[in-house]
């Protein structure tokens, strides 16, 4: 499997909408098609228009994999790009830029 970054841009309004849809991605992902695609993590970022969108890390089979899930789970992917390397200077955070 090949590496992906995923960014999906305005995808949704608040944290209930993406948390149910990370719940079905997860379900499709693990029960459906966990020979062809799995996802590592996710960054949820805020837009500036205030929604909210995500920069996801998955592994998968190739692109069509990834817009095929995509589909089934009803998010975008419009913006995929092989990853070529990887870089860790330290492991990600416990808790990050939560607003206070």
């Amino acid at each position: 499997m090949n590496t992906y970054i995923i960014r999906r841009r305005n995808a949704w309004k608040n944290a209930r909408e993406l948390e149910a849809t990370a719940a079905l991605s997860l379900r499709i992902g693990n029960d459906e098609m966990a020979d062809r695609i799995r996802w590592i993590r996710s960054y949820v970022v805020h837009e500036a228009d205030g929604t909210l969108g995500t920069v996801c890390v998955y592994q998968a089979m190739n692109t069509d994999a990834i817009r095929e899930h995509a589909r089934r789970v009803g998010m975008p992917a419009t913006e995929i790009t092989l990853v070529a390397d990887t870089v860790v200077i330290r492991k990600d955070p416990e808790e990050t830029g939560k607003a206070a």
